[in-house]
């Protein structure tokens, strides 16, 4: 019962800052990152390390100076992967190896590894279809990475997850407790840094006591922008069990370097803190308006232009998506009331064309009439709602949606809408079909006779007229005719 206590409680978390990095202030004045150290085309800055830019053919990468004395470890990496593409090319990768891949063909570090890699592919090489993916491909030092087939044959386990162009950062939790690899994935959909989803497990996994850890990415004919973030890595201690204790592992040369290291630090900061104070009196004693405090507050405030473009269409396809919600239920309570109205005027009908027979014809025109004012307020309804919704996806129209999904679930909906609206056409129709007698089919009014306005004596008068006129005109016209022709 200890042991199976024991195995199923949570390991104890230490973080481990020798195998990790984290901005802001990430490089050193040499431009090198504390306890690492980079090849290739890495290029470490204040707050990240941008393994390889978006040029092609590049290759880069990063990897602790010193191994891992700990036997269980779990890793968070945060990172961006960025690109004007619909494709990207080729990935990153996540190493835990016996030595240093500093440089090679596999994301831009070197084959026949003694670990495990993580790799973020982002190009279809197989042409399956299947990328963006994530691959867990193990080796013991003797395999060559199956590139064509995009590793499908040497994967361990594998996800289908699109890590590329996110309005937020990506993060991964790779675990590796009591022989057990599990990989949890943050899609980078939402700020909270917790939300994490399972896309990976691997068990009876066999790997080196002591390794290195690493990050790596490469280019080829297509690019990306392969940018990190954080690397923070923890050791993880069986319940039960002792950790040592940090002061034992740190040489005591070390530990001078590093306190006086710290003391000239803390004299930096304080000589900041007071020429800040003197520059800015009017905000000495308020809470929050440290120097620290002021900056971070700086860098909230302005944000990059990809940035801003990616936040506005992650905020429009929200507005889109509880606009059409809304439409929903709206519309599901006008359906309901609908059917509430022709079950109640069907019901009516029945009982009083049962009870009187003479006054049938009636009430069926009285009911009709009222079903066909209710039709008439569930158009207006409707109509309403249709410009609401299209007053939503013009306010939204400058955030540069990237495709037509919400248009077309929108345009769907209201397919739906008229598709309802015509079976209620065919309901009343049938009801008035159904309720008027065959004996009082309505006929067109027959046309009255048109009164003669003009008598036989009258037409013979006017003819004789008018041919006494035109022989009278056909003379005349012959005696001009004979005078012009005596002056020739």
């Amino acid at each position: 019962a200890q042991a199976t206590e024991g195995a199923t409680a949570a390991p104890r978390r230490r973080f481990e800052y020798k195998y990790s990095f984290k901005g802001p202030h990430l490089v050193q004045a040499d431009g090198t990152v504390p306890f690492w150290v980079h090849t290739g085309n890495a290029i470490p800055s204040a707050d990240q390390i941008r393994i390889t830019t978006s040029l092609k053919s590049q290759k880069g990468s990063v990897w602790t100076k010193n191994k891992s004395i700990f036997e269980y470890w779990e890793v968070e990496v945060t990172f961006r992967v960025t690109g004007r593409g619909r494709m990207g090319a080729d990935g990153l990768a996540i190493w835990f190896t016996e030595e240093q891949g500093l440089e090679g063909p596999v994301f831009g570090a070197a084959d026949k590894w003694n670990g495990v890699g993580i790799f973020f592919d982002s190009f279809d090489n197989d042409g399956k279809k299947n990328n963006p993916g994530v691959i867990v491909v193990g080796n013991n030092g003797k395999l060559l990475y199956d590139h064509q087939n995009d590793g499908s044959t040497q994967a361990l386990a594998s996800c289908q997850r699109d890590f590329r162009n996110k309005p937020y950062p990506v993060r991964v939790k790779i675990t590796y407790y009591q022989k057990t690899l599990t990989i949890l994935i943050n899609n980078g959909f939402t700020p909270d840094k917790e939300d994490y989803e399972f896309c990976a497990k691997v068990e009876d996994m066999v790997l080196p006591s002591q390794g290195y850890f690493g990050i790596s990415a490469a280019t080829g004919g297509l690019a990306d922008d392969h940018d990190v973030l954080s690397f923070l890595t923890f050791q993880l201690t069986e319940p039960g069990k002792d950790a040592p204790t940090p002061d034992a592992e740190i040489p005591q040369k070390d530990k001078e370097k590093y306190q006086e290291e710290f003391e000239h630090f803390q004299q930096e900061l304080d000589k900041k803190k007071e020429e800040f104070q003197r520059e800015h009196p009017d905000v000495q004693g308020q809470p929050g308006k440290t120097p620290c405090a002021f900056f971070l507050a700086a860098d909230d405030v302005f944000e990059t232009v990809s940035d801003r473009e990616l936040r506005q269409i992650f905020e429009g396809q929200n507005r889109i998506h509880l606009e059409i919600k809304q439409l929903n239920r709206q519309l599901d309570m006008i359906l309901d009331e609908q059917r509430k109205y022709v079950s109640a005027v069907s019901e009516e009908i029945a009982k009083r064309g049962a009870g009187f027979p003479g006054q049938q014809g009636q009430v069926s025109q009285q009911e009709i009439e009222t079903v066909v004012k209710t039709q008439e307020e569930v158009i207006r309804q409707v109509k309403e709602i249709r410009s609401s919704v299209t007053d939503a996806l013009r306010s939204i129209s400058g955030a540069q949606h990237p495709g037509s999904a919400g248009v077309y679930e929108t345009t769907q909906h209201f397919n739906d809408i008229k598709e309802h609206l015509h079976v209620v056409k065919r309901d009343i129709e049938h009801l008035v079909q159904r309720n008027t007698p065959s004996s009082e089919k309505q006929k067109c009014p027959e046309l009255p006779p048109f009164p003669s306005c003009l008598s036989t004596m009258h037409f013979f008068i006017f003819v004789a007229a008018q041919t006494v006129l035109f022989i009278g005109y056909v003379m005349y016209r012959s005696q001009q005719e004979a005078a012009a022709k005596k002056f020739f």
